[in-house]
Parts: structure tokens; sequence; C-alpha cells
């Protein structure tokens, strides 16, 4: 007999089915194709402009955006020293996402072991990590960051562990929330009826399967990591000289606003940028994630036609 069977269409891989989603998106499109270019400056910039970026230039000190007769570094003006800002932005950027990625991955693992434990157990120390988790959301997240780094003194190690506290408790409660769901499972049952430890799983079942919410929220929660390192910055708690972040460039020109706004205002429109990327990429993921948001771009395609 004639085989007819149609046959059937090979599903596009992971990555492809992702980059199709984002091209119907542009908004998320032209967001990661910014954090992509960052990322890129962020890894090759302070190898290519990092003695640029230090050098003073007192013939040049606050010169004027587009500028070009001195060189391509000076398209963006230069700083009260002279500085070119465009190389300072690029070297800066280093630092500025460093410090919120560690901050983030540091929150994040140990928020969300913590969270893990707290939900599974319902032994004494769960209620302790809850009150902890409340303890520390108490505080503005600010205030409790002020207060830490002038007790302990500006440096990148306690920014970045400061940071990290401040954020835990989202992860805290975020790791769960998702245990408190998933632990009911028949899965979960089975596991336990077939003599699994609560460590085997708790690593093996449960985790693999709230990792993703807890990703998600750490691509939300990096941009306002980097909104509030930028304040410490700008309030001089930040790293100090010579290091130097965005937040560090802004607060070095808010005196010069009237005479010299570029000098704020660069650095000022790469923190705004960033975190606006972040944002618009993290609300698209959510929105590939979730089945019941997928048809928004299924939507966009249509319309596009």
């Amino acid at each position: 007999m004639t085989d007819l069977t149609l046959p059937s269409r090979k599903s596009p891989g992971n990555l492809r089915q992702l980059a199709i989603y984002l091209t119907r998106d542009k908004l998320a499109l032209v967001a990661a194709l910014f954090l992509a270019l960052l990322l890129l400056c962020v890894l090759l910039g302070p190898l290519l402009v990092g003695e640029q970026a230090a050098k003073l230039g007192l013939r040049q000190r606050n010169l004027p955006p587009f500028s070009v007769q001195q060189g391509w570094l000076y398209v963006l003006g230069a700083d009260t020293l002279g500085r070119p800002i465009l190389a300072r932005l690029i070297v800066g950027a280093q630092k500025t996402l460093t410090i919120a990625a560690a901050a983030v991955l540091c929150s994040m693992i140990v928020g969300g072991t913590l969270g893990l434990i707290a939900g599974y157990s319902e032994r004494w120390y769960s209620h302790v990590i809850q009150r902890l988790a409340d303890v520390i959301m108490s505080f503005p997240s600010l205030l409790l960051a002020l207060i830490v780094l002038y007790t302990l003194g500006p440096s990148m190690l306690n920014l970045i562990i400061v940071l990290a506290i401040t954020r835990m408790p989202i992860f805290i409660r975020t790791a769960r929330a998702e245990v408190l769901e998933l632990r009911e499972r028949m899965f979960v049952s089975a596991a336990r009826s077939m003599g699994a430890s609560s460590t085997r799983i708790l690593l093996r079942h449960i985790a693999p399967l709230a990792l993703p919410t807890l990703v998600t929220i750490a691509a939300i929660d990096f941009a306002t990591v980097i909104l509030t390192e930028s304040a410490l910055s700008f309030l001089g708690l930040g790293i100090q000289p010579p290091d130097f972040t965005w937040g560090a460039m802004v607060a070095n020109g808010r005196g010069y606003l009237a005479t010299a706004w570029w000098i704020a205002f660069w650095p000022g429109l790469a923190i705004l940028l960033t975190t606006l990327s972040l944002n618009i990429l993290s609300s698209w993921a959510r929105t590939v994630a979730d089945p019941q948001q997928r048809w928004r771009l299924q939507s966009l395609r249509k319309t596009a036609r």
C-alpha cells in the first residue's frame, strides 16, 4: 500500500524558535541588540580604550560633544579633566555591570537556596528564614545600604555584599512560593514514596522547575540593582577613585550641569537605556515562557503582514 501520510514538519530548535519570537517583537529586538553591544563593550572595550579613559588632557577640558577634531573618542565630549567621556563610558560599563551581575547572582543563589529550604521544610529554621526576609524587607533598601556602607566603608566587595543582601528577600519569597506549589505534585510524592531524600528531591526534582522563575526575577532585578548602585555611587558610597562607575560619572558632572551638561548626561542616558532594555527584554521573556501569553507574539506577526 502507498503511504499517504504527510511528512511531519520538523519543529525548529529552541534557539531558533527564540530568535523567531525575538524578531516578531521589534522593541525587544532593539533592546537585545543594545544589550549585546553593551556586553561587547564590557568584554573588549577596556582592552582597546582603557588607557584613554584615565588619560588627562587639560586642553580638552570640558570639551563639548561632537568635537571630532580631537579624535573619535571625543565624540561625546570630555569631562572636567579632559578625559574622553566615550572611553570612560565603555570602561565604566564594566564596573557597573560587574557589580550588578555579582550582586544579583549572589542574591539569587543564596536567596533561592534559602527559599527552597523554607518552602519544603516545616521545621523551625523555615520560620527563621521567613522572618529574616521580613526583617530585611522592613528596611528601605537604599537606606539599609547607606547605613552599612557608611559603617563598613565604601568598597567594591562591601557594595556587592550590601546589594546582594537587600535583594535576597525577593528570591527567598519567590522560591518559597514555587516550592509550596511544586511539593504537592504527583512526581514529588512518587519520589518520596521510593525513598528519595529531601535533599535529592529538592535538587533533582524541584529546583530545576523553580530555576526559570528565579532567572526571570533576576533579569528584572538586574535593572533595579544598577539603579541602586548608581544612586550609591552618586552619593559617594560606591567604589572609590581611581575606579569609577556610571553613577560616579553622574556625580562628577552634577556641579557642571549649567555649563557642561554632557558630563552627567551621557552616563545618565546609559543607565536609562540599560535599565529600559533589561525591563523590555525581561517582559518579552515572560511572554515567551508563558504559553497563555505567547499568542501575543503570533498576533504581532499577523499585524506585520
